[in-house]
């Protein structure tokens, strides 16, 4: 276990890593198990609290976030957002489908081919806050 977000040159955590253009050959990469993970988007009218949205993979129960490990710590990598996601954020972490796992850690494939967003309808997306009344 690692704890997560490194420190930055600024002294910040760094929670979330950009992929783009850049090679992870040579670096201690790691796998981050999610069943789903949420997004905020501004709050509804008349609310002050942001609307909340959970994400998970279709189709299956678990999937992979691709992660780095700097200085004792892990961050999840991020890339330009999918169709899925682009309607609620302007970046997303890097999902990888559970078949996929191993191809980050040892390189399997090419980076490009893992470090990208999904095809669309690769996420299941619902609505957290508010519920329904």
């Amino acid at each position: 276990m690692k704890p997560w977000a490194w420190r930055g040159p600024n002294g910040r955590p760094v929670f979330n890593f950009r992929s783009d253009g850049r090679s992870f050959e040579g670096s201690h990469r790691c796998l981050i198990p999610a069943d789903g993970f949420f997004e905020f988007t501004d709050p509804e009218p008349g609310l002050k609290r942001k609307t909340k949205w959970r994400f998970s993979f279709a189709g299956q129960r678990l999937f992979w976030v691709a992660g780095l490990i700097k200085d004792g710590a892990f961050a999840m990598l991020t890339t330009e957002p999918g169709v899925d996601i682009a309607p609620y954020h302007d970046r997303q972490i890097v999902l990888l489908r559970p078949e996929d796992g191993a191809a980050w850690l040892n390189l399997q494939k090419p980076e490009t081919e893992l470090l990208r967003a999904l095809p669309a309808g690769s996420l299941d997306v619902e609505k957290v806050f508010p519920t329904a009344a």
